[in-house]
């Protein structure tokens, strides 16, 4: 390994200004006007996949094209491991431009950070497995496994076309495990697997009252207000100490184990950094959890948009004819979102005043997603991030949704490992996204080492 490790940190300069230059491709895939800049990104990645040795090509799909990259395949009488790798060339919009400090979409480094759209979520942390690939292959060092990338560029607009892709491509994609880095490590000295990520399940509630907006001085107090009676029946899902009061929400869900308990405590955590970091007053959550065990281990009840009536500068006096809430509820192991949205439309149905109409839209869902952290492969993964960091690494449940990971256990039979290179302030999906190049280097090293532990 000396020379694969040697090759990757006397080329770091010029993997750095490669990453510059995956990330001024517009390549945002929620809007259509960007189009074209999908295809020359995925043109872009697979040209640099074959310049490092790798046979590539953009295969096209009803949506944007998914890049296949896979390593030289050697003829052995021995049954080698296959893993793939998976990531995402696409970004989130950059949008609003007025916070961003310098343009999204011009790299720029500040001490020893890179900023720019996509910089970590996710092309700096594919570009480190793939940097990882070349120093073997341009140094001469055999790879103990066969590997094959899966950049996609759909992954921000929920990976429409990848499913269907691993129906058609099954035989030729199954693999042992999946390798993704798409999320977060607490620091530099903790590096992590995430062994769960949270499911989720999505709806839209609305109310109608009156056929049309009213003179509240005229009607108003003889009529239900929609956005009242919105406000009423969303402020009885929880109680007082933060549960969630729907019948047989919590069914199915696992509580944590002491050893998971003991783990996530290892994870550092300030309360009062963390508090000022969010920029709210206090923290507020289910009592009986810690804040980490909230946002990553406990199921949630969001509204993510409250509107209705007039939103215009100063007022107009009218009782709306309706109101609308969208909500999302992040999901554990063990609930299935089809079973939660049936409770929760019971509940609200129960629940709704008889003085509105309400109709409820259902959204997109995915179950969560666990895999075993004493598994073999899991514990070789914990062994290549303590190498490749030189810290004890921990084990994180994350709060997020990755809901491939679920499509790769059902249509390939393949569990994935999620060794994220992001820190908590990356800003992902926020202005003045940012990649620590250091984490960048750790993230090199982790790859390389990674393959020789899981082959073992």
């Amino acid at each position: 390994m000396d020379s694969v490790l040697k090759y990757l940190s006397s080329n770091q300069s010029r993997f750095v200004d490669e990453l510059c230059t995956y990330v001024r491709f517009r390549s945002v895939s929620a809007q259509p006007q960007h189009r074209p800049d999908m295809q020359s990104c995925a043109d872009w990645l697979v040209k640099h996949c074959r310049d490092i040795g790798l046979q590539a090509e953009a295969r096209p799909t009803d949506g944007n094209p998914i890049v296949i990259a896979k390593t030289p395949r050697k003829k052995s009488s021995a049954k080698r491991r296959h893993f793939m790798v998976y990531g995402h060339y696409d970004v989130q919009p950059p949008e609003p431009f007025d916070l961003w400090k310098t343009p999204p979409f011009q790299p720029t480094i500040r001490g020893r950070s890179l900023f720019a759209r996509g910089a970590s979520d996710n092309k700096g942390q594919n570009l480190a497995h793939l940097k990882a690939v070349e120093a073997y292959l341009k140094t001469g060092t055999a790879l103990p496994c066969d590997l094959t990338f899966v950049i996609e560029g759909e992954e921000e607009v929920g990976s429409k076309s990848l499913a269907g892709f691993l129906q058609k491509h099954r035989a030729e994609l199954a693999c042992d495990a999946v390798v993704i880095s798409d999320t977060g490590i607490p620091s530099q000295k903790n590096p992590a697997l995430t062994y769960a990520l949270r499911g989720i399940a999505a709806f839209e509630i609305i109310l109608r009252g009156p056929s049309r907006d009213l003179h509240s001085g005229i009607f108003g107090g003889s009529v239900e207000n929609p956005a009242m009676a919105l406000s009423r029946l969303l402020a009885k899902v929880h109680d007082a100490k933060g549960r969630i009061v729907i019948p047989h929400f919590y069914d199915g869900v696992v509580p944590l184990t002491k050893y998971e308990r003991k783990q996530m405590g290892r994870v550092p955590f300030n309360r009062n950094a963390y508090r000022k970091f969010l920029g709210v007053p206090e923290l507020h959550g289910e009592r009986g959890f810690t804040p980490d065990e909230q946002r990553s281990a406990r199921p949630t009840f969001e509204i993510n948009g409250l509107t209705s009536g007039y939103q215009g500068d100063g007022s107009k006096t009218i009782v709306p004819s309706w109101a609308r809430a969208k909500i999302t509820s992040r999901l554990v192991p063990g609930q299935q979102p089809a079973k939660v949205i049936k409770h929760i439309q019971a509940f609200l149905k129960k629940n709704c005043p008889d003085t509105v109409e309400m109709e409820i839209k259902s959204g997109h869902g995915a179950e969560a997603y666990m895999v075993s952290p004493t598994s073999d492969d899991a514990q070789a993964a914990l062994r290549a991030l303590k190498k490749a960091f030189g810290h004890e690494p921990v084990l994180l449940r994350e709060g997020g949704s990755i809901p491939i990971v679920n499509q790769f256990k059902k249509i390939l039979g393949a569990d994935t490992l999620l060794l994220g290179l992001a820190l908590p302030d990356d800003n992902a999906h926020s202005p003045n996204e940012k990649f620590d190049l250091d984490i960048f280097a750790h993230g090199q090293k982790l790859s390389a080492l990674l393959w020789q532990e899981l082959a073992g």
